[in-house]
């Protein structure tokens, strides 16, 4: 279980060209993960936009902003290219990751049950501890939190 305090769980991933990312290449910095559900969904693009929108904001604070999904390689690269965003997206395809970072969760819509991503956020210091956990991310207004949180 993901815990504030704790040393964040290791990980080895890669991004939308094949490139492999492991937490231990940030260390000394603070890593901003953003967990999200699917590529090219209204959420999730709203939430990457605004990363992508206020990252000046955040180049001042020694933070990288990381997106997580279980989505492709490939469509990681279509979701970056037609937003333009400038951070790394990591595909998780066998949501190794997502289940350490205890994000995979058992979900309901409409009365169905099934497995998915609950939007959470994960702030990671330069030591590689869990500084803050935002469980159940509510888009509107969440990425001027981090922002807040990340310069306390």
């Amino acid at each position: 279980m993901l815990e504030e305090g704790k040393k964040a769980p290791e990980f080895t991933l890669s991004d939308s060209d094949g490139k492999k990312h492991s937490l231990k290449d940030y260390s000394g910095k603070k890593v901003i993960i953003y967990f999200y559900p699917k590529d090219n969904t209204p959420g999730c693009t709203k939430e990457s936009c605004e990363f992508r929108d206020n990252l000046p904001n955040f180049n001042n604070t020694n933070a990288v902003v990381i997106g997580v999904s279980p989505d492709s390689e490939k469509s990681h690269r279509k979701f970056a290219d037609k937003y333009e965003l400038p951070f790394t997206l990591l595909s998780d395809e066998s949501k190794e990751m997502l289940m350490k970072y205890g994000v995979w969760k058992e979900k309901s819509m409409y009365g169905r049950k099934y497995m998915g991503v609950e939007r959470t956020t994960v702030i990671i210091d330069e030591k590689g501890n869990v500084q803050k956990i935002y469980p159940k991310v509510k888009v509107s207004g969440h990425v001027e939190q981090v922002l807040k949180d990340i310069n306390q």
